[in-house]
């Protein structure tokens, strides 16, 4: 069974800034709840082919991975990881609803392997929930700053 879990909330900044912010990796444990760490391999700035290290927790574990830049645009980021049980695909889409409001979409998408195919369906609701905290958390933090996302 795949993994496929779509999330996707609209936020009050220009679509810019929220891909400026959003789409910078040393800003995931900041609006992540699970996301402990985050450490370039490759130099920044961010680009196709970077890769970085990662730390999360999830379903009670603690998970270390490298997610390498497949995909980069101003509308999209697309970051993968081959490694381990569970190997994951994840993008963020960003699109004007207006000058001042971008509909962010949130996809982590896999193919468990072993073990952790059993408990494919397990980990979808819960990743959904996960993101649905997290976009809820990266609105709030945007939207309350007064000019531009925090740096």
């Amino acid at each position: 069974m795949a993994v496929d879990v779509v999330t996707e909330t609209v936020i009050a900044r220009p679509c810019a800034e929220v891909a400026a912010y959003a789409g910078d990796p040393s800003n995931a444990p900041t609006w992540y709840a699970n996301i402990d760490s985050v450490r370039w391999r490759t130099e920044p700035p961010l680009a196709v082919g970077s890769k970085l290290d990662f730390v999360a927790r999830f379903l009670g574990r603690t998970l270390s991975y490298t997610y390498e830049v497949v995909e980069l645009s101003a509308e999209r980021l697309v970051m993968r990881t081959a490694q381990g049980p569970f190997p994951m695909e994840t993008s963020y889409t960003w699109q004007a609803v207006d000058a001042d409001h971008t509909l962010m979409t949130l996809r982590n998408r896999g193919e468990p392997a072993g073990f952790a195919r059993l408990s494919a369906g397990m980990m979808s609701t819960a990743m959904r929930r996960a993101n649905v905290k997290d976009l809820a958390a990266l609105k709030q933090l945007l939207e309350s700053a007064t000019t531009a996302p925090p740096a």
